[in-house]
């Protein structure tokens, strides 16, 4: 909702300037801050307790597909890498190495020492097919032994140049898929029930509205035969890829030597597949459904979903106001939403009640709860829904309710954000992409203005050079292909880029 005249919490609004928004809903909602190392930050408490939510819930979808969770080493030797010559090429410009065990002073300064210099340099972590693809090595002998799943929740390195919190750092978190397979069918099969489990995420417990698809061959991972991914719209019109899913066919295998033995006795190098998503999605969730306030975070991955706000004023009536917020928090807590107890926060933190409010606003609390002396005298609360912030005259749209009433409600009260909170960015995803453009002319038209969207057009799948060529001109117009949507229509004309028969249909957009 947009109302003029608002003084809003954060210091700049999407309209004005929606990087520097992005980077306040950040900082005033204490959700990460600069580390002091140049790309890297340090998640604050409420940032990463989104990241528990979300490593939570898909961390037992993985586990309902019959994946085991595992860790491998943060350091990687160059060895390792340079037997998958696609895949080195693909990451060499982003990987940080170690090449040294120590430091000593030299000249009264701290450096490497020269002569610790390691026999074999080691890479850190970008990315683990190749360490993942020596241990199935050694894990795999029969057919018996696939397919064989593993996934891991870590940390990785990837030295980037130009970097945005939770969007693109030089050091990230994330959860990667690793699997081996018997043959390409079950491998293909593997990768796209980690695309639709992605899909199904983001939608249901982000909230965020996706479109699955393939991506073309310029976009896909280092060696991969095929990539797939989910991709979300920005409220600026931009698309951010969520998660990714890769059949890597038997190129990793044929590397590391991850053969078996098949019913026949005869030797066979597995198909592999990979898949993750990282603390990107936080970025996606603040894009997606922040607002001119802060964030609004989706309940099911809300830290605390109900947040009590006491409001004290240093008199006999507090320690009744604390023990009804007290009372108030132990009935709620006892309630069950989403299949899980109700998370509840009674805040008794020695400030004004306005600035906590103010402060959970920012961070955005699904629910606030404010009581004070009439509330407890009268048996209600003030309940501030962060969905719904402003009434249609501009004031904060607080609902006076009876205590007993609020509690009964509170469950449907958040599946009910939930629900809005996604319809709303579904409606905005829809009226956004444009399939009417039939010329690059009109593409580059459609482009003009600040938040232009998408535009899904008739594509070739061109290869070779046909597709630099396309990707040359749309790197020009500062545009991306971003995947070809797995439930779009059936192409019926001719490729835009190219002239040739249609085959599928493709996205194009700006990206992160």
């Amino acid at each position: 909702m947009s109302i003029p005249n608002i003084k809003h919490a954060l210091p700049v609004t999407r309209q004005k300037d929606f990087a520097a928004w992005y980077q306040a809903v950040i900082s005033e909602g204490d959700l990460a801050e600069e580390s002091g190392v140049r790309g890297c930050m340090v998640i604050r408490p409420w940032g990463y307790g989104i990241w528990e939510r979300i490593q939570k819930l898909m961390d037992a979808r993985i586990k309902a597909a019959g994946v085991e969770n595992c860790y491998f080493p943060l350091f990687i030797p160059l060895s390792f890498f340079e037997k998958e010559a696609d895949h080195v090429d693909g990451f060499a410009k982003e990987m940080a190495v170690v090449t040294h065990h120590r430091l000593k002073a030299i000249d009264g300064k701290l450096q490497p020492d020269p002569d610790s210099k390691l026999e074999e340099p080691l890479v850190v972590r970008p990315t683990s097919e190749t360490v993942i693809g020596q241990a199935m090595s050694r894990w795999v002998q029969s057919w018996r032994d696939l397919p064989l799943t593993v996934n891991q929740w870590a940390n990785v390195v990837r030295w980037e140049m130009r970097t945005r919190m939770f969007l693109r750092t030089s050091e990230f978190l994330w959860q990667e898929g690793h699997t081996a397979h018997v043959d390409e069918a079950d491998a293909r099969k593997e990768t796209m029930r980690a695309l639709e489990m992605y899909r199904d995420f983001a939608e249901t417990e982000l909230a965020m509205p996706v479109i699955a698809g393939e991506k073309p061959e310029n976009e896909r991972f280092p060696g991969a035969v095929a990539t797939y991914s989910i991709e979300a719209m920005m409220q600026d019109g931009k698309a951010l890829q969520a998660g990714t899913s890769h059949y890597l066919g038997t190129g990793f295998a044929e590397a590391a030597n991850i053969r078996y033995q098949d019913a026949e006795g005869q030797q066979q190098f597995a198909h592999t597949t990979s898949w993750g998503t990282s603390t990107r999605m936080i970025g996606g969730v603040i894009m997606v459904h922040g607002d001119d306030d802060g964030l609004r975070c989706p309940p099911m991955i809300a830290p605390w979903q109900v947040v009590i706000v006491p409001m004290l004023r240093d008199n006999p009536e507090d320690e009744a106001v604390l023990a009804y917020c007290a009372e108030l928090a132990k009935a709620l807590g006892d309630v069950d939403v989403f299949r899980e107890p109700l998370r509840v926060l009674l805040d008794r933190k020695p400030i004004k009640a306005a600035n906590k409010r103010w402060s959970w606003v920012k961070k955005g609390a699904p629910i606030i709860v404010e009581v004070g002396g009439r509330d407890v005298a009268g048996g209600n609360v003030s309940v501030l829904r962060r969905d719904r912030l402003y009434n249609d005259a501009g004031k904060l749209a607080s609902e006076i309710l009876p205590k007993d009433d609020f509690i009964a409600r509170a469950a449907e009260t958040l599946k009910d954000i939930q629900a809005t909170l996604h319809a709303d960015a579904k409606s905005r995803l829809e009226a956004n992409i444009r399939r009417d453009v039939t010329d690059k002319a009109a593409l580059v038209a459609a482009f003009e203005g600040d938040k232009p969207g998408w535009v899904e057009v008739e594509w070739a799948r061109p290869s070779g050079a046909a597709l630099d060529a396309v990707e040359e001109w749309l790197k020009g117009e500062k545009l991306t292909l971003r995947n070809t949507p797995l439930d779009a229509a059936p192409a019926t004309g001719t490729c835009i880029f190219t002239g040739e028969t249609a085959v599928e249909r493709v996205i194009v957009g700006r990206s992160y």
